[in-house]
């Protein structure tokens, strides 16, 4: 856990006692990603995701108000034979902004992916987000130089059968 006395900000791996206010932030984070505000549906996707080990979450504090979130996804690279961290979001409310803290969720949900022997931990950027970007880079992250990140989505109507 890594705290500052000056800001009195704590980053943690949140536990299910945080499920309320990281529905808040998840639910804010989808809405910056360009989602409609669905508090319910944000709640839900992180309970099932409490509820059956499927991601690691962390949580940035200034005493009890949420100030951010991040949240890996474990997997594995089949090459390197070595677990692999996916962080999927990270998010920080306007109050904590400037304060630091994605930062700090940086720092600690590294020390948690390092501690499980972890050969890297991927994510994807918008391109437009140069503030993220940067942030990333100042902490050692690197652009994938020999790969190409390709997707498939499904067809329209793919789910209409």
């Amino acid at each position: 856990m890594h705290a500052d006395a000056e800001h009195e900000i704590t980053v943690r791996q949140a536990v299910s006692a945080d499920l309320e206010p990281l529905t808040d932030l998840f639910d804010q984070y989808r809405q910056f990603q360009g989602q409609h505000a669905d508090r319910a549906a944000a709640r839900s996707f992180l309970k099932a995701r409490f509820d059956h080990g499927e991601s690691i979450l962390f949580i940035a504090l200034a005493g009890d108000a949420p100030l951010g979130f991040a949240q890996l996804y474990p997997s594995f690279s089949s090459v390197a034979l070595s677990r692999v961290f996916i962080l999927n979001d990270l998010f920080v409310a306007e109050t904590g902004r400037r304060r630091q803290v994605a930062s700090r969720l940086l720092a600690e949900l590294e020390a948690y992916a390092w501690s499980f022997g972890a050969c890297r931990i991927t994510l994807n950027v918008g391109r437009s987000n140069t503030s993220a970007q940067a942030l990333y880079a100042a902490r050692g992250w690197e652009q994938d130089e020999r790969h190409f990140m390709v997707h498939r989505y499904p067809p329209p109507n793919a789910g209409d059968a």
